[in-house]
């Protein structure tokens, strides 16, 4: 029985996807539920598996975009699996065959001609004026000649030539970083999208998680990171500062009472945005459990597409790559993004006094269509008051029972 592999729906507005990387090759032996395949949607990255055992026949190529419900693959059930775990494609190797004497050809003899880098007398001139070697020219005359024409059109090299490489590779975007880049070209087109930055004295997060971090690792066995932190404080100030919380739908602004923060991670195909849902009921310990677990499915190229869909605002962090400070830009149809940054010992005045403090710059860009400027600084402003003052404000001035230990 010959059984057709259709692409499944990886989700509801998905039309087509593209072969990304074949893991059999054609007339292998595969077990059900193998994965034979990774697909991209614009979405995610996808396995797809045998839906029954039998010898594979590809009916598509890497790089091939296939609508969805489309075949793209053959399945020979009633092929039994080759001995040893062999795959069917493997056969006896035959036999060499005798080689048969060959006569040496004689060495092609070199005649010196206008392709070897001579050129007629009046293109020489020419090209010693502009101190150009003919050697430099390719010829379009007769048998390479280097005619007063090329020598005219020749230009000089603007670099000093140094043997070394200068190849060049052309590889097809995957659909989901096509898709990306279609998002953030239309964030910037279509959005009037501003940013506001400001500074934040980490010294009392760096003081708590000096002091808890061990104890919090041993009950929970996580990590006691800024961005649990920072999650806390952005859902708070989303909370006093609403138009931030919501987005544009044509000629209407959509509202939210809750609030879903998209987290940017990298992953092995590009960036990734999972969401972490109703982050504003979480806890530390919450926060920090649901962000390592979306980061490691989208690491491992298993984050699903709702996993991904409808954040309410985004957290990205590039101070984990060195980032000083940055412009983030939005992600559609979210009005607001919060740019994380590395932490620096700089020079900050404290008491009167100029004290060194590890500072962070934040940066938050948003749609000034919908979120005014007394909005978006107040709310960064409040994440800051939080991020500066986290036993009071996040914590109701109780770091055990905040972090559950």
């Amino acid at each position: 029985m010959i059984l057709e592999m259709k692409v499944p729906s990886p989700g509801e507005s998905i039309k087509e996807v593209e072969i990304a990387t074949w893991l059999v090759k054609d007339g292998d032996y595969v077990e059900k539920d193998q994965a034979i395949a990774e697909v991209d949607s614009d979405k995610a990255t996808l396995e797809l598996p045998a839906e029954m055992s039998g010898i594979i026949t590809l009916k598509a190529e890497e790089g091939d975009t296939v609508a969805v419900g489309a075949v793209v693959c053959l399945i020979d059930t009633s092929a039994s699996k080759p001995e040893g775990g062999a795959n069917a494609s493997t056969t006896e190797a035959p036999k060499a065959e005798e080689k048969k004497a060959e006569v040496p050809k004689a060495a092609p003899v070199q005649e010196t001609t206008y392709a070897t880098g001579s050129a007629s007398p009046a293109a020489k001139k020419i090209l010693a004026e502009k101190n150009i070697q003919p050697s430099d020219v390719v010829g379009t005359g007769k048998g390479g000649r280097i005619t007063t024409e090329d020598a005219m059109n020749a230009k000089a090299s603007m670099g000093t030539p140094t043997g070394g490489s200068r190849s060049s590779e052309r590889s097809k975007l995957s659909m989901l970083r096509r898709k990306v880049a279609e998002r953030l070209v239309a964030a910037k087109n279509e959005t009037a999208m501003l940013t506001t930055f400001n500074e934040v004295d980490m010294s009392a997060i760096y003081a708590l998680r000096d002091q808890y971090k061990d104890e919090f690792k041993a009950k929970h066995g996580l990590g006691l990171g800024f961005m649990s932190f920072f999650t806390k404080a952005v859902t708070r100030a989303l909370q006093l500062y609403p138009d931030v919380n919501s987005m544009i739908d044509g000629q209407e602004k959509i509202s939210y009472d809750f609030c879903d923060i998209s987290v940017a991670v990298s992953g092995p195909k590009g960036l990734m945005v999972p969401v972490v849902r109703n982050a504003e009921l979480l806890t530390f310990r919450g926060v920090e459990a649901e962000i390592k677990r979306l980061a490691l499915r989208a690491r491992d190229g298993q984050i699903t597409v709702d996993e991904m869909t409808g954040g309410t605002f985004t957290i990205s962090n590039g101070g984990v790559f060195g980032s000083m400070l940055s412009t983030p830009i939005i992600n559609p149809p979210q009005s607001g993004i919060l740019g994380m940054h590395n932490v620096v010992e700089r020079p900050i005045v404290k008491n009167g006094q100029i004290v060194i403090a590890p500072v962070m710059y934040v940066a938050l860009s948003y749609d000034h269509r919908i979120i005014d400027g007394r909005e978006s600084v107040g709310f960064l402003v409040a994440v800051k008051e939080a991020l500066e003052n986290p036993i009071e404000i996040l914590m109701e001035n109780n770091p055990k029972k905040a972090l559950e230990l």
